[in-house]
This record gives C-alpha cells, structure tokens and sequence, in this order.
C-alpha cells in the first residue's frame, strides 16, 4: 500500500536520535527530542533535529504524530497502533487496542482513492489530570 521511499544512510547524528527517541514512550515535540539529543551532541542544531526527524519520517524509520492541532510528536515504534491524546494537558499515549484493518478494506472498497493508511485519534483525559481535577473539585 506504502509507496516505497529510499532509505537514508543511518549518519551518527541520525542514529543519536533514534536511539534517544527509542529511549522514551512519551512521543516528544522536534523541541524536546533536541534536548535529550544535545545531551549527547551539544553543537546541534534544532534545525538539524527537526530536518533529520522529518526525513526518517518520510522514510518510514519513525513515526510523525500530527494530532488535533498540537505541535508534531515523533515515535520510534512504527507497527501499525493508535494513540490517543488528553484534552487537558496534550499528553500522548499509545493505545493498547488492536488496529482495525478491515477499516482500511472498507474504506478501499468504497472509495475511488488509493488507501495509504488511515489515522485514528483518540482523546480523553488522562490519570494525573483526572486527579488533578477531582481533587480541585473536592477543595472547593
């Protein structure tokens, strides 16, 4: 279904950040990755982080999130999952629910568009807002 993208060469930079990237669940902004990765590489650039991000994403290295309007997030895992996001504070999460493929049959089977995949946001509010927000609501 992917149309096949030539793989990059893994240069030291990109391979820093795919191992810093592989390191945490929490999908971070091209911002936050730059300050795990200058732990390590102190001279780059957020330019040379958001470039690289970008062009592993195009080659299917990674995963580009581009969820309700925040700020792009990156993830190292790349099998086919959902995420879902909290509403109140844009925290991002993995969803541990089994990715619908007949949702994609369906969809080519009825549609004249060629299908490349298909994105399923989930949102909710996530443990520590909703603790946060019960316990403002029993101190007033």
């Amino acid at each position: 279904m992917n149309t096949p993208t030539p793989m990059i060469r893994l240069t030291t930079q990109r391979q820093i950040i795919l191992e810093e990237l592989a390191k945490v669940k929490t999908h971070p902004t091209a911002s936050e990755l730059y300050d795990m990765v200058r732990q390590r590489l102190p001279r780059i650039g957020l330019g040379t982080v958001y470039r690289n991000l970008e062009l592993m994403a195009e080659n299917g290295m990674i995963l580009k999130i581009e969820v309700g309007g925040t700020q792009k997030r990156f993830d190292a895992f790349t099998d086919p999952h959902y995420h879902i996001r909290c509403s109140a504070c844009g925290k991002v999460d993995d969803m541990e629910v089994p990715v619908i493929d007949e949702l994609v049959n369906s969809a080519a089977q009825n549609s004249p568009y060629q299908i490349l995949g298909h994105h399923v946001e989930f949102t909710g509010v996530c443990p520590r807002c909703q603790k946060k927000h019960n316990h403002a609501a029993t101190t007033h």
